[in-house]
């Protein structure tokens, strides 16, 4: 038929087959959003994302800033700031307090990455209740998946889709075609990323942000070099610079210390234009920043809110999540000295852990040893200088700023800085492997092929081993089983406060208020539930249930939650003095729920 004979005419001949290429990568990377979802998703299981899910359906709803998870420590922070500025008394008094009294101002997170979930759930139909049993999120009819937090997985993939085309055309403009298509295919077949994507966390936003950074400083220093761009231009391209970096620290405020290497690499390579530009670059980034962190001081008289002390955390005096959990955090407990072994210890973690895997493959090694290989193409080199001075800088921050989330959560974590540079490491490693296939000859042209696939195939064998494994359990249990933490919340009204030791879980997956377990069962419960606001339930789960015996059950002492647990579940005897008495049957002993009245015979009926 003529009609059919055009096409293919247009197909071979006008370019059609260009675009047949496109669509066929488009279904790939469709093909293996569904493979890699129905084999591996699990739902939400850190307390980043879930926060950052709670936060962003507040803003959503037109809730401002406020959070639903409420840590002791940013009670502290607030009542610190009211105390210096309007003289009130100290917790303790008996004093009505109203920092609790309603939603909490968060200032534990950065503003983008909520803002854009935020984005996100007003254009897409979230549905935040838990599915009938024979929904599609349902399975067997028992509970599967979250809906909500497979649209932001998916959310992340997309932007994972996006940094695979930016690692495409970055590493075709520095190398060649086969470069950017086996960085690409690797890039996308890397499985750490794939987990970070379906992990909820920002960590795909900050890659991106980091991507198109390294590209703007490509090409500025790419005109200033050749002399392409007048010095407008060039001013310009480092105010992007800026931005970027403001937008990253805004997303996660530990990637606002990049500044420090792109200053050196502008001071190093920018030539006669470098004060001005480094003037700019500062310029702009305080600009972006300043907004946010006036916010945050006027609430709390520091500039990025509870993160500021994430030096302080995992140090002797606040091991584990001790120093959030805290009321009233005695702070000269801190010394510096042992802030130097935390950086010390975590530094030589880092080098002997986080290091070696830091492509997320062993790619990594073609890396090291590119770097004894010169490139005649300058911009290489001073990417790669770059890469050098970045390293230190990501090592040393993460080193000081690992909390305790690293140790709940010791690869897919927001505290995982290296990954930002893992990109590009497999751009200059697959370059290194080219550049050694070159030197051999093979006996002929397709047999080169077949080597190239190779190679891929074996860097990406754990992505591809994926479809091969038994599906995984999408239920991060324990401790977090969401049927059961939206029937709880759904007990409690809106304006009362529960307590819980995952109360980030309850933020998100009940649409309730409820604060961190606090560090004692008496003074700091007491402290919260007599001067603050009264608290209506308090929700165990295994993440408390199946603590330690010795380490953290008894050495908390008499006054600690593990006293409580052993008298309510061993000794069947709540304190006297506890004002929470009714518990549901069917909880224990993986979960404990006490509330102040048989709340779930009053939603049941007569």
């Amino acid at each position: 038929m003529p009609f059919i004979q055009d096409w293919i005419h247009r197909v071979e001949e006008g370019g059609g087959l260009r675009y047949l290429k496109y669509a066929l990568i488009l279904f790939a990377f469709v093909a293996i959003v569904i493979g890699y979802n129905a084999r591996g998703f699990k739902n939400l299981s850190t307390l980043e994302a879930m926060d950052n899910a709670q936060l962003a359906r507040n803003i959503a709803e037109h809730k401002g800033y406020k959070t639903s998870f409420i840590r002791p420590f940013s009670i502290f922070m607030l009542e610190r700031t009211a105390t210096e500025k309007f003289g009130l008394a100290p917790i303790g008094d008996q004093t009505d307090r109203g920092h609790v009294r309603g939603l909490h101002p968060d200032i534990s997170n950065p503003p983008v990455y909520p803002i854009m979930l935020a984005g996100l759930m007003k254009a897409l139909p979230f549905k935040y209740p838990i599915g009938a049993p024979k929904s599609i999120w349902n399975r067997g009819g028992a509970f599967w998946m979250y809906q909500p937090d497979f649209l932001i997985s998916v959310f992340n993939q997309v932007l994972l889709m996006i940094a695979v085309v930016i690692v495409f055309f970055l590493a075709r403009s520095l190398f060649d075609n086969s470069v950017a298509w086996a960085s690409a295919g690797i890039f996308l077949a890397t499985d750490v990323f794939w987990r970070f994507s379906i992990s909820g966390l920002s960590t795909m936003l900050i890659v991106l942000i980091f991507l198109v950074l390294a590209w703007c400083l490509v090409v500025l220093e790419r005109r200033a070099r050749e002399g392409k761009a007048s010095q407008p231009i060039l001013i310009v391209l480092t105010a992007v610079i800026g931005v970027l970096i403001g937008l990253g620290a805004l997303t996660r405020y530990s990637f606002g210390w990049l500044i420090l290497p792109v200053l050196f690499f502008l001071i190093l390579f920018l030539g006669q234009h470098r004060v001005i530009l480094c003037l700019t670059l500062l310029a702009t980034f305080a600009v972006v920043m300043a907004p946010w962190m006036l916010r945050n001081y006027h609430l709390t008289h520091t500039p990025f809110g509870t993160a500021q002390y994430a030096i302080f955390e995992t140090t002797s005096p606040f091991t584990e999540h001790r120093l959030q959990r805290s009321l009233n955090p005695d702070l000269s407990q801190i010394h510096y000295d042992q802030v130097w072994y935390k950086f010390v210890n975590n530094s030589r973690a880092i080098l002997m852990e986080d290091l070696p895997r830091l492509g997320g493959n062993w790619l990594n090694a073609f890396f090291v040893v590119g770097l004894l290989i010169g490139f005649k193409n300058q911009s290489l080199s001073r990417l790669r200088y770059f890469l050098l001075l970045c390293l230190p800088v990501l090592i040393a921050v993460q080193a000081l700023g690992r909390t305790q989330l690293t140790d709940d959560s010791p690869v897919i974590n927001s505290e995982n800085l290296l990954i930002l540079l893992a990109p590009l490491v497999i751009v200059f490693g697959v370059s290194l492997f080219f550049i050694l296939l070159d030197q051999i000859a093979l006996p002929f042209r397709e047999l080169r092929y077949l080597v190239i696939g190779v190679f891929i195939a074996i860097v990406s064998l754990p992505m591809l081993l994926t479809f091969f494994t038994p599906r995984v359990n999408a239920v991060a249990y324990p401790p977090y089983y969401p049927p059961v933490i939206q029937k709880t919340a759904n007990w409690m009204r809106e304006d009362e406060l529960m307590m819980s030791d995952i109360p980030w879980a309850v933020a998100w997956y009940g649409n309730r208020q409820c604060m961190w377990l606090t560090l004692t069962a008496q003074q700091d419960f007491f402290a919260v539930n007599d001067f603050m606001r009264p608290i209506k339930a308090v929700y165990l789960t295994p993440q408390t249930l199946d603590s330690r015996f010795l380490s953290q059950w008894v050495r908390g002492g008499e006054l600690s939650w593990g006293s409580f647990v052993i008298d309510s579940m061993l000794k069947k005897d709540l304190p006297p003095y506890f004002p929470l008495k009714k518990s549901p049957s069917g909880f224990l002993p993986e979960q404990l729920f006490l509330t102040d009245r048989d709340r779930w015979s009053e939603l049941a009926g007569p």
